[in-house]
């Protein structure tokens, strides 16, 4: 948010989604407001701005490192489930101020340590206590990771032209040539809500989606042996960063250039079989980015060992489904928008038919489903 933006955010006041706070309060007094943004809209608090006038009162260095230390502890412990923060500082006139971006929660509702939920009533807060009311919160949860909107965003966001091409290859005509506006289309197709990004609709066609989903990468090492905590490695580039197929595209090409090309009695001109079935490592790969739990914070993790591959995806496997239930293409769809973009963008069916393919070019890759780690690790072993 740049200068502008703020003063014209300050002047429009206080609102269900917009707080002003002087100075830090009372850890509890912050653990209701983040409890209530949480159950409800989301919102921002915005901190050295007077909540009666709206004048600036800028702070220190050492406020902004408080507040900012303060938060992260009151919305981890004293807030629960716990909520995540984005907090930006922006320079208005010489006072700087702080913006605290809290997102509508997905494990509704949220409490604080006596139990207490709270929503936004306008600018301000009340307590829930109707069982009904608290059931439509429980309720709300059905929300899908990858359709919940990402705050701060908005169609500046957007790569239009991959949009467009992409809506183009999918109806074989313009939206404009259907009838709609580019902000109908968007709309149609889930790429936004409420005129935000959907989490899916950033990740395929957003620009530069790291800058607000930073954890959403490849993380991808090639060690000299072994053992994970090994300090020694061949290759440690910088994170894949992209949308969905660019990561794909980067995993792809990290990966070969790390394995080795035999020769299985092919000429010397020739240029050898891959130690490990590229078809295998292109469905797994796939997997990994389109049926992760996003709502994890965390990167799909490609890690190149001595005597093998493991693909590691953030989240157990969904609804209680088992390895030999998904060998057999029993498949559990957790991310409806990505599925369905990623039909469109990659060499993906989603018909569940990936790892049966994966399996039958590599019978000896191994699928673990992580439980208490949380996380779903398919190895891949290399040859001597």
């Amino acid at each position: 948010m740049n200068e502008q933006e703020l003063l014209q955010l300050i002047n429009r006041g206080e609102s269900s989604t917009v707080q002003f706070k002087e100075r830090l309060p009372h850890p509890n007094s912050l653990a209701n407001e983040l409890i209530a943004f949480s159950n409800s809209r989301g919102g921002k608090i915005i901190f050295g701005v007077n909540d009666k006038t709206g004048d600036l009162h800028g702070l220190s260095f050492v406020e902004i490192q408080e507040i900012n230390q303060q938060l992260v502890n009151i919305a981890s412990q004293k807030v629960y489930p716990p909520v995540y923060l984005i907090t930006e500082t922006v320079s208005v006139k010489d006072n700087h101020i702080i913006i605290v971006s809290i997102e509508e929660g997905i494990s509704k509702p949220y409490k604080d340590s006596n139990g207490t939920i709270y929503v936004k009533n306008g600018s301000d807060k009340r307590k829930v206590t109707s069982n009904d009311e608290i059931a439509r919160l429980l309720g709300s949860r059905n929300l899908l990771a990858d359709e919940s909107e990402i705050f701060d965003t908005n169609i500046k966001n957007l790569d239009k032209l991959r949009f467009s091409e992409y809506f183009l290859n999918e109806f074989g005509m313009s939206y404009e040539n259907k009838g709609l506006s580019l902000e109908e289309a968007l709309t149609a197709k889930k790429v936004m809500r409420n005129n935000h990004l959907t989490l899916a609709g950033l990740l395929f066609f957003g620009n530069e989606p790291q800058s607000l989903r930073p954890a959403f990468t490849i993380k991808a090492v090639m060690f000299a042996g072994n053992e994970i905590g090994s300090n020694n490695y061949r290759s440690k580039p910088e994170d894949l960063t992209g949308t969905i197929p660019e990561l794909f595209k980067q995993g792809m090409m990290y990966v070969k250039s790390c394995i080795k090309y035999l020769q299985n009695g092919q000429g010397f001109n020739s240029h050898g079989v891959p130690e490990v079935s590229i078809i295998a490592l292109e469905e797994v790969l796939q997997n990994a980015l389109i049926h992760r739990d996003y709502f994890k914070n965390a990167p799909v993790r490609l890690l190149v060992f001595d005597n093998r591959i493991e693909i590691i995806s953030p989240g157990k496997l969904p609804n209680s489904l088992t390895v030999e239930e998904i060998k057999y293409g029993n498949p559990v769809i957790r991310n409806n928008q990505i599925t369905l973009f990623a039909s469109r963008t990659l060499p993906y069916s989603g018909l569940g038919s990936g790892l049966r393919r994966a399996l039958a070019n590599q019978p000896d890759m191994e699928l673990e489903n992580d439980v208490d780690g949380e996380q779903f690790i398919v190895r891949f072993p290399r040859k001597d």
